[in-house]
């Protein structure tokens, strides 16, 4: 893995991961090398038991500008295709690993960057946030990160943003439901950090089992959705984690977590 693109950190007393855009100097590109850097730090992440939640975030003042056009100019088919296909991976392997995955954002979030913040569980935006797909404007639309954005905050804003290629600003993003929260541009760090707080306390299974359930049901027809979560929640009571926390409720004490 480079190091210049997704260094990852963990931090064992707490159990969270941070994996960090590290270009800042040319704005955080999603060049391939980096979108199967993240992947690689993902996937390792989330085959460890000791991390708790994944916290994507970036250096410098701008989270990503999104891919990086200098790769994508005079290539053929099949290249362009392998770009696309790095950044499926990636957008994929955020909501297929366990834990819960939050971007902590700053700046702007463009093209495939605000692809990746809208494929992440959670998102906490500084004040000084911007979220656009603005391929629509270079001859490029954004077609991949139409399917993220969408899902997440619905077809007449998504489709706004898309025609448009115009930036939205953090408090926007929350009111559509791209983004979860908005603190000023010195609390990001922290806020992100309390949020990720609040999910570690909860049973490490039980937050899986409801991650994965999430997405299994969220495009399901009404009465398949029910179906299918009836039987994780019924799987889910008899767990040893469920049936403690269920006990401790009643006995009116701190439950402890076997996660199993």
């Amino acid at each position: 893995m480079n190091p210049n693109f997704a260094p990852t950190t963990v931090e064992p007393d707490t159990g969270i991961a941070f994996c960090t855009l590290n270009r800042p100097e040319q704005r955080n590109p999603l060049s391939s090398e980096a979108m199967w850097d993240v992947t690689a730090a993902l996937r390792e992440l989330g085959n460890d038991d000791t991390v708790r939640v994944v916290v994507v975030r970036a250096a410098g003042s701008v989270f990503s500008s999104g891919h990086d056009l200098k790769e994508m100019i005079g290539r053929t088919l099949e290249e362009e295709r392998a770009i696309f296909e790095a950044c499926v991976e990636m957008m994929q392997a955020v909501q297929e690993i366990p834990q819960p995955v939050i971007a902590s954002v700053q700046g702007a979030a463009v093209a495939a960057g605000c692809q990746l913040v809208a494929s992440c569980d959670l998102v906490v935006a500084s004040s000084n946030a911007v979220f656009g797909t603005p391929g629509v404007k270079i001859g490029l639309f954004c077609s991949t990160p139409m399917v993220a954005l969408s899902r997440a905050i619905g077809r007449k804003r998504a489709m706004q943003m898309l025609l448009t290629g115009e930036t939205i600003d953090a408090d926007t993003a929350a009111d559509w439901g791209l983004v979860n929260l908005v603190v000023p541009a010195e609390d990001l760090a922290a806020e992100t950090r309390a949020l990720a707080e609040k999910i570690i306390t909860a049973s490490p299974l039980t937050v899986t089992i409801g991650k994965q359930g999430f997405y299994r049901q969220i495009d399901l027809p009404q009465d398949q959705a029910y179906t299918a979560m009836a039987e994780a929640m019924a799987t889910n009571a008899i767990t040893c984690d469920a049936q403690e926390g269920m006990q401790a409720f009643v006995d009116k004490r701190t439950p402890q977590w076997q996660g199993r």
